[in-house]
């Protein structure tokens, strides 16, 4: 299997005037909508469709927004950012394409889950509002993955049979591992916003990809499917975390994959968070959540 051939998206080349045109739409977009600083990068937040978004990941989402056109048979890998994301890529590559490799073949043991399931938006319309995904998808069927909120997916995934795979997980556990991610990204000569600010901006909404218990697709009807024990191995945190291929390299967005991987805990937040946090926590999960199917272990004498 040839590396360059999953490591890096291939397009369709496009009208110089065709992007420049649509860098320009963009720009005067962008001047039009609300603005915060994000907690997560120091950089701008924009609001759209009544999520948070940076300029970098907005872009690419109104770009899969006009242009992918779903099949029945895809399958989208959704989550909130933090949220075990890159343990469920590559627990569905092995076991949507199981039949496909030999055990010591399976492509996770030389590239990294990012690689060959992509983000949508932080990759496949990253740097092209038009990508030829017959090019850029080696599998089939095909296999995407997705920070982007239920609303503001693409209408032909919404109106398809495709099937969304989601993975939620405790918001306690996922803002610390989230406010821990940012330092990892935060350049040398920049100090990491503070776990009170960081805390408050998150409770409020402000943060990438809007708000956690906004997301949407809490309020869709998901199934649940059990994983073989060879894949439920090859997959664990322990496992994808001591691959020499998840140790190097960057993301198409230069996120590191080591930054991808830090304790993969349950629990980690009571060295972090504060009982008045604890408790402002508690609150708004019970208030966004009343009515749902969906119940946290939030308290510290339960978690």
């Amino acid at each position: 299997m040839d590396t360059a051939e999953i490591s890096k998206p291939k397009f369709i080349s496009l009208n110089r005037d065709v992007v420049k045109s649509w860098d320009d739409e963009f720009q005067q977009l962008a001047q039009t909508l609300p603005k915060e600083e994000s907690w997560i990068s120091r950089t701008s937040l924009y609001l759209y469709q009544g999520f948070w978004f940076t300029t970098l990941v907005l872009k690419p989402v109104i770009s899969l927004q006009k242009h992918f056109r779903a099949f029945d048979s895809d399958i989208i890998v959704a989550t909130f950012p933090k949220c075990g994301t890159t343990w469920l890529k590559a627990s569905t590559f092995s076991t949507l394409y199981r039949n496909q490799f030999a055990g010591d073949d399976n492509p996770l043991l030389s590239f990294s889950p990012h690689q060959l399931v992509r983000f949508l938006e932080c990759d496949v319309y990253l740097n092209n509002p038009c990508p030829d995904l017959g090019n850029v998808c080696v599998y089939k069927p095909w296999l995407f993955s997705t920070h982007v909120p239920y609303a503001s997916l693409p209408t032909s995934i919404k109106d398809s049979h495709c099937k969304i795979v989601y993975l939620c997980r405790n918001p306690m556990d996922m803002f610390v591992s989230l406010w821990n991610f940012a330092d990892k990204l935060r350049e040398e000569n920049k100090e990491l916003v503070s776990l009170d600010e960081a805390f408050d901006k998150f409770c409020n909404g402000i943060c990438g990809f809007g708000s956690f218990f906004d997301h949407g697709f809490l309020s869709q009807r998901m199934k649940r499917k059990g994983v073989v024990e060879e894949i439920a191995k090859l997959c664990s945190f322990e496992k994808l975390k001591e691959l020499e291929v998840n140790k190097k390299g960057t993301h198409v967005n230069g996120i590191p994959y080591q930054a991808f991987f830090r304790k993969g805990k349950v629990g980690d937040w009571s060295n972090y968070l504060t009982p008045s946090m604890i408790e402002r926590m508690e609150k708004l999960t019970q208030e966004k959540l009343d009515g749902s199917l969906l119940t946290f272990k939030l308290s510290s004498k339960t978690s």
